[in-house]
């Protein structure tokens, strides 16, 4: 018999290519903070101890718990729940919609120098670094708790992380009225609710001039504050700004906030709505 014939060997497969797949942000990991959370937690407290005080002394069985004496005591306890409730909303949802808003209001080139002025962990800052390309988006904040839940610069790089905008931003220990920059050195100047937490007029003024002081000749600023606006939008007319406007209350922001946005030369400003 003639021998078999040898089958051809197997011609090697080539290897797989592996693409390399980016992975989504991950929101998941996202905390940007309780505002004021002293004051969130006596509300809540507050509240729920009144109520349950109404709800103690309704007096005999079958008295109603709205009875004259109690009502304006129940409807104070409820209120202050409201408060606090508003409060966290605020702070969970509100201000990033706030937030988004604002920033999508700006033209971006994306080449921008950015300061978040009382950054906090991250919100303004982290929002404006994921509209940068070569830009560059620099918190600064003296970390205060009594202005925000666990407010410490390493949550600010947990957040970025998340986004996936680390690589954009750099975070600075500095107050807010004396900002450790030199002159004219960011095209973009932001602040969520910092302004507010400076007890005094003269304080506020300050970093006013401070914001100035550190912002390009066609630089912009947007800031969202709940008090205080119409004095910022005279202090920034004052100081030679060209265009400035003052939105509506944003009812998003409990309690409800303002957007002023100012622009030097003949930048444009953020329409405030």
């Amino acid at each position: 018999m003639p021998p078999e014939a040898t089958p051809p060997a197997a011609e090697p497969a080539e290897p797989e290519t592996l693409v390399p797949v980016e992975m989504p942000p991950d929101l998941t990991r996202l905390d940007y903070g309780l505002d004021s959370p002293s004051m969130v937690k006596t509300l809540a407290i507050l509240g729920g101890a009144v109520l349950l005080l109404c709800f103690l002394m309704r007096g005999p069985a079958g008295a109603s718990f709205a009875s004259a004496p109690l009502t304006s005591l129940r409807w104070a306890g409820m209120l202050c729940l409201l408060q606090a409730g508003l409060m966290w909303w605020s702070s969970s949802s509100g201000k990033l919609q706030e937030r988004d808003l604002m920033l999508e209001s700006l033209e971006w080139r994306g080449d921008e120098q950015v300061l978040d002025v009382g950054c906090g962990r991250g919100l303004m800052m982290i929002g404006a670094a994921k509209r940068l390309t070569t830009g560059r988006a620099v918190g600064v904040d003296v970390w205060r708790s009594a202005d925000l839940s666990d407010n410490w610069s390493e949550a600010v790089w947990d957040n970025a992380r998340a986004e996936g905008v680390e690589d954009r931003i750099d975070v600075r220990d500095g107050d807010m009225r004396q900002l450790p920059f030199a002159d004219a050195s960011f095209d973009v100047v932001l602040s969520s609710l910092a302004l507010t937490s400076l007890s005094k007029d003269a304080d506020r003024r300050q970093a006013i001039d401070e914001i100035t002081r550190v912002l390009r000749p066609d630089g912009r600023v947007a800031l969202l504050e709940s008090s205080g606006t119409k004095r910022y939008e005279e202090a920034f007319r004052g100081a030679g700004f060209r265009k400035v406007e003052r939105s509506g209350y944003r009812l998003r922001i409990f309690p409800p906030a303002r957007v002023v946005v100012a622009a030097r030369g003949g930048a444009a400003p953020a329409n405030a709505g």
